[in-house]
């Protein structure tokens, strides 16, 4: 396991070396869309009873800066890597498709941890925060850190360059996380609109991780799990065969 520990070491290595850059500078705008968006909807948006929105809104913004850190983790170490002409000492290496799978991702899970925590510790400083279930709240945020760090690695291994890979995050990372009830519960959307939030993976990962804090949510927290862990079998599943195939990595 040397080999594993040595790559998941220079994953944590790589992003804790410019903390200030990949950990604090992520903060910044989670915190904004607080300030703004709590004087803006306020008076429109319709949340859970007895939920002031300002609460209502930290978990979502908490879970969105984690899997959005944990997807820019591990792909932008992957397309510097190829682009770089380093990545071919890893796939040289003695290390099997399964441990620089679960290297990548448990660093990328490492990032979103901490930029998510980081909001969290914020804005307890400016609201109080109820939290009904420490353990749903861990286990959502892992999971969504986990299949967004896999997304990054999928991301990374296609793209051939940044502005490609920035096309990946702005056309389908970005607008799935704006879409997922980060802003609104999906009760107070039109009924066509709700149909398509429960289309969006992403919305389970948040109202999931919301329920933790205030012990309600839009749907079950048990069908949340079911396709969020779906979810990452398949998405793990995917990036693995891209690992195993050498798509776009050996040629």
């Amino acid at each position: 396991m040397t080999g594993f520990f040595t790559l998941l070491y220079k994953e944590l290595l790589r992003f804790w070396k410019v903390s200030f850059q990949t950990i604090v500078a992520p903060m910044v705008s989670p915190l904004l869309y607080l300030l703004i968006f709590y004087h803006v909807l306020e008076a429109h948006v319709e949340v859970y009873p007895g939920v002031a929105y300002p609460t209502f809104l930290i978990p979502g913004l908490v879970m969105m800066a984690a899997i959005q850190n944990a997807f820019a983790n591990s792909s932008s170490s992957v397309i510097q890597s190829k682009i770089s002409g380093n990545l071919v000492f890893i796939l040289l290496s003695p290390l099997t498709y399964h441990e620089i799978f679960i290297a990548y991702i448990l660093a990328a899970i490492a990032r979103g941890l901490l930029v998510g925590l980081g909001v969290y510790l914020v804005a307890l400083i400016f609201f109080e925060m109820p939290l009904q279930s420490p353990f749903w709240v861990l286990l959502f945020v892992v999971l969504g850190s986990a299949i967004l760090g896999a997304l990054g690695l999928i991301a990374g291994i296609w793209a051939d360059k940044f502005d490609q890979l920035a096309a990946f995050q702005n056309f389908i990372i970005l607008p799935l996380t704006f879409l997922s009830g980060v802003f609104y519960t999906i009760h107070s959307l039109p009924a066509g609109w709700q149909i398509l939030s429960h289309l969006n993976p992403f919305f389970y990962m948040i109202d999931g991780f919301r329920y933790g804090f205030f012990g309600v949510s839009d749907i079950s927290p048990y069908i949340s799990l079911s396709i969020v862990a779906i979810c990452l079998v398949a998405i793990s599943y995917l990036t693995i065969w891209m690992l195993r195939t050498g798509y776009k990595l050996r040629h």
